[in-house]
């Protein structure tokens, strides 16, 4: 048992870095109960382990008497001298009073209290090593999996990558080498936790800052991030140095330095912008290729309508409004685009048409019809393949997308019914 219980302590103290010393002084503190319990209320008992051969041996201090009432705290004056030849009377000894086989009862206590004491300390070293770490990127092997969340071994630690900082797109396996964000140390019900991300934006700029040695130096800067995790990415530089060409430096030769971000981030689209003073020319950047027509500035609500050619729309705006929303997140302002209106009556009354028809469908109202023909939904068909999230996108909408998308199934199904009724005659 006593070369198990050091075999432990080697285990821990090479695996944890936790000091055997502090190992073995916390046992012993915790040995005291177990003595109590084998020796009795002996005076000022404590538990010593021999660090080299692991024996465990309790102790007590006793008076030396001339007559002997308690033998858990007196020791006569002829016992005395035969551990100490020159023992007086009132004396204190400290004699061993270790009873035959305490070394089983307390080599159990030892481990409990081994057990208790490691978790203790090393969510101290978790504290003490990675309070220090958060914003660092890290790599560890995905050991399990708790409903969503993923436990990731780190060595030392295991860390969590809760479900809400995973990549939608992204599946793990157990096994699996992943690299993840230090979000947070936190204090978790069981002493605290870190906390890591690969959904943060945080994420994608500490892998441009490692990968691209001008942001890491400080001579390109990035002013600015928007990302929806496992889809895209826009992410605006500026350079302190008019020689260097933010963009260029960032994508690397052959777009070699951008491609190895994109791998790690499983192929999520990145987009690497200017960034400028001007509002026109950096909305302009953000939401290139697509070629834009007018600006019509609010600077007090921070809001930009930008009209663009129909041929244009679907590009500017994106799949499902992404890359209009992410422009609105990159830029900090509002952007509504809209599609180019050809000044001619017949196309006015097609509008108006429109607005007036998705203003009937009960439950949507004559601002919310007109907002959402302007944003190139124009029909019921529309709406109906429009999805909740894309219509929450649509400024002036927001809040009322499920009870939109709702009321146009309801007049779905109605006219379907109204379709399908048997003709009287």
């Amino acid at each position: 048992m006593n070369a198990d219980f050091l075999t432990v302590l080697e285990y821990w103290e090479r695996e944890k870095g936790i000091s055997r010393d502090i190992l073995v002084a916390a046992v012993e503190e915790a040995l005291v109960s177990a003595a109590k319990k084998a020796v009795g209320p002996a005076r000022e008992l404590r538990c010593a382990i021999d660090p080299k051969s692991g024996d465990i041996k309790a102790f007590a201090k006793l008076i030396v008497s001339d007559k002997v009432l308690s033998k858990h705290d007196q020791i006569s004056v002829f016992d005395a001298r035969r551990i100490k030849a020159d023992a007086q009377l009132g004396d204190e000894i400290e004699v061993e009073v270790t009873p035959t086989g305490f070394g089983r009862i307390a080599a159990q206590y030892a481990k409990q209290s081994l057990m208790q004491h490691v978790r203790r300390a090393e969510k101290q070293l978790i504290l003490t090593e990675f309070k220090d770490r958060v914003g660092d990127i890290i790599s560890g092997i995905v050991r399990r999996f708790d409903r969503s969340d993923v436990t990731v071994d780190l060595g030392k630690y295991e860390a969590l990558l809760p479900n809400r900082e995973r990549v939608p797109t992204e599946e793990y396996q157990i096994g699996e080498r992943i690299r993840c964000y230090v979000k947070a140390v936190e204090d978790g019900p069981h002493g605290p936790e870190i906390i890591l991300s690969r959904a943060d934006p945080q994420f994608v700029i500490k892998l441009f800052q490692l990968e691209v040695s001008e942001i890491n130096d400080g001579t390109i800067e990035i002013k600015a991030i928007a990302r929806e995790p496992g889809f895209r990415t826009k992410l605006a530089v500026h350079s302190r140095d008019g020689k260097i060409d933010p963009v260029g430096a960032c994508v690397g030769l052959r777009g070699q330095r951008v491609k190895n971000i994109v791998r790690e981030l499983n192929n999520e689209k990145v987009d690497i912008i200017k960034w400028e003073t001007n509002i026109k020319a950096y909305i302009t950047n953000a939401l290139a290729p697509a070629q834009l027509k007018t600006f019509d500035l609010d600077e007090a609500n921070r809001r930009v309508r930008i009209i663009v050619s129909e041929d244009q729309l679907s590009l500017a705006i994106g799949k499902r409004g992404q890359n209009a929303r992410l422009s609105s997140k990159l830029t900090g302002w509002q952007v509504d685009i809209l599609p180019e209106v050809v000044v001619t009556m017949g196309f006015a009354e097609k509008v108006a048409k429109a607005v007036e028809l998705l203003a009937a469908i009960p439950g949507v109202s004559q601002e919310q019809a007109d907002t959402l023909v302007h944003h190139g939904l124009t029909s019921l068909e529309d709406l109906l393949q429009a999805d909740v999230s894309d219509l929450a996108g649509i400024p002036g909408i927001g809040d009322h997308a499920a009870t939109i998308k709702k009321a146009v199934g309801a007049e779905v199904s109605r006219r379907t019914i109204k379709i399908g009724e048997p003709s009287v005659t």
